[in-house]
């Protein structure tokens, strides 16, 4: 019985997170764009100025509510475990390829599951290059690929991100004169403080119950025909096709598709490299970030390498945009594959 109901609850939280999504984008944010860890990280990075483009500057309240969501609901709980020390200097480069790869696809593994339901053929090549990097990573996995046990960690360790995550919410709600806001481009489409942090807090919480992770999903009905998480991510589709399909904002195709490109080969090789990254991680962008406001300083190191990622990449051309992707975001990503696959390799153990 508690079997059945785990699947309804990750099916339920699935639901209601792409609901959340829709409803997002109806009130502001980017269309196909409600949630999108990637691209909300790189509006932070520009908010706070770690990068100068003016088109994606925006310090996202969705993030804040997805760790202080996930914060919460570990405390209730009684799930607040602080614990890090496992490989950090891997893990924040790890985050910064991860970012890489998001922003030649752009878009998360969320965000692609997003783009999926509101009709972006490009985010199908997107879930093949994710599929495909979410096996090699597994390959390492066999081999006894770790990055070493966490131990545990004083509770400061543990409180830090969430402590980030209010102040950068006072910053925002307080001093927003401190703060760069778009003018126009993705970074202008916002949805109200409220409501967009209110739909962070409740996705954090729902993350943080039902461990949702879309790398995990794939992973787990590769190694082990496990389709548990991966139900939630079926989930979130339904309710964003769904959902779209009411509002009439469904728009099957590759062309004109909002804030994407139609470069298939490397939409698909920038989420391989988001799809191994991520399995070395242990968890997609989503998980590390509520990992983060659940007490894993580990995961608050590869947040902070995404964040940094992202800010590199804005600042030396590397992210794509409508017109596609760049020369150095090309190069970078396959330099990213390399490292990856290098951290895989170099840190392969005896298999248990």
């Amino acid at each position: 019985m508690s079997k059945w109901k785990d699947h309804g609850l990750i099916i339920l939280a699935g639901l209601i997170v792409g609901a959340c999504s829709v409803i997002l984008v109806a009130l502001g944010n980017p269309a196909n764009m409600g949630f999108c860890i990637a691209c909300f990280l790189r509006d932070i990075a520009g908010g706070v100025k770690l990068h100068s483009a003016p088109i994606v500057q925006y310090v996202r309240p969705e993030i804040m509510g997805l760790v202080l969501g996930a914060f919460i609901m570990a405390l209730a709980g009684k799930e607040f475990n602080v614990r890090g020390g496992s490989s950090p200097m891997a893990r924040f480069v790890l985050g910064f390829c991860v970012m890489v790869g998001a922003l030649m696809f752009l878009g998360c593994p969320l965000r692609m599951v997003i783009r999926l339901g509101g009709g972006d053929g490009n985010a199908i090549l997107g879930l093949v290059g994710f599929v495909l990097g979410i096996g090699i990573g597994t390959l390492f996995l066999r081999a006894g690929f770790s990055l070493k046990k966490s131990t545990p960690q004083p509770k400061v360790e543990g409180v830090l991100m969430p402590a980030v995550a209010v102040g950068l919410l006072i910053l925002l709600v307080g001093a927003p004169a401190l703060l760069m806001f778009s003018e126009s481009g993705p970074g202008s489409m916002r949805a109200p403080i409220a409501a967009a942090l209110i739909a962070g807090l409740v996705v954090g919480a729902l993350a943080q119950k039902t461990r949702l992770c879309m790398v995990g999903g794939i992973r787990d009905a590769l190694l082990f025909k496990d389709f548990h998480l991966l139900s939630g991510f079926v989930a979130i589709f339904v309710a964003v096709l769904v959902g779209n399909l009411i509002l009439g904002k469904f728009n099957p195709g590759f062309a004109g598709q909002p804030v994407a490109h139609v470069d298939g080969l490397w939409n698909l090789l920038g989420m391989v490299l988001v799809g191994v990254g991520s399995v070395l991680l242990g968890g997609c962008p989503l998980r590390q970030l509520i990992l983060s406001g659940s007490g894993n300083s580990d995961s608050s190191m590869a947040v902070l390498g995404m964040v940094v990622g992202a800010a590199f990449c804005h600042n030396f051309g590397l992210a794509s945009s409508a017109d596609g992707p760049t020369a150095n975001g090309k190069i970078a990503v396959i330099l990213g594959l390399v490292i990856v696959c290098a951290i895989g390799a170099l840190n392969l153990g005896k298999k248990k």
